[in-house]
């Protein structure tokens, strides 16, 4: 696949909505998902995670495309353990929408940045994909982005380790997952991305759903 059928995939693709599964009145079959109407999230897979118990915060994640020997591969960081939110947890570089970010796409560059060393002005914006809105209050803009290969210098605070996922990997529909676990005494279902010794899941693995449906068209 092409950066220039990749940009063109990610700006044609309808924004805000589910394209995977047919809707019935109120509800969608399969999966558990949930209205067309709704916004993307972790409520896909469990309804009653909508609308979140409170007022939702923007953020902006930078999914960074690299290319290397003509192959693409996804950016990835793992969290350090000692973080307050997500401790561990696989994430794209990004965070919320600060006073003097001008949006969530600023928000992604300037994150990128601080956490993993990327300059903004390396990255070409493909577009960007659905909203996602989390349990925890975040609605959050992924922006598709193509990066040369750099060295990174993650943030030592907050980045334990920088790392990449072929593309393929994610394109291929075997590599997706659903797993179950009880969270405060709910059972939650979620997708999975495992990747070697990483377990993808939450969030990030919703967007990279995203990323998946949009590119296989």
């Amino acid at each position: 696949m092409t950066r220039e059928e990749i940009i063109r995939l990610v700006r044609a693709a309808p924004q805000g909505r589910r394209r995977t599964a047919p809707s019935v009145g109120a509800a969608v079959v399969g999966e558990g998902a949930v209205a067309e109407s709704l916004p993307r999230g972790d409520h896909e897979l469990n309804p009653a995670f909508y609308p979140p118990p409170r007022a939702l915060k923007p953020a902006g994640v930078l999914v960074p495309l690299i290319e290397r020997r003509g192959e693409l591969s996804v950016l990835l960081t793992r969290r350090t353990d000692h973080l307050y939110d997500h401790a561990g947890q696989i994430s794209f570089p990004g965070g919320r929408v600060d006073p003097g970010d001008e949006g969530p796409v600023a928000a992604a560059l300037r994150e990128a940045a601080e956490e993993v060393g990327l300059p903004p002005g390396d990255v070409e914006l493909a577009g960007e994909l659905d909203l996602y809105v989390t349990r925890t209050g975040f609605e959050i803009t992924p922006v598709v982005g193509f990066t040369a290969p750099f060295e990174a210098k993650p943030d030592s605070f907050e980045v334990a380790e920088v790392f990449e996922v072929p593309l393929g990997f994610i394109l291929d529909p075997g590599s997706r997952e659903i797993h179950s676990r009880k969270i405060k005494g709910a059972e939650r279902q979620f997708y999975v991305y495992p990747y070697r010794d990483y377990y993808i899941w939450g969030a990030t693995a919703g967007m990279l759903n995203n990323l998946a449906e949009v590119l296989r068209g």
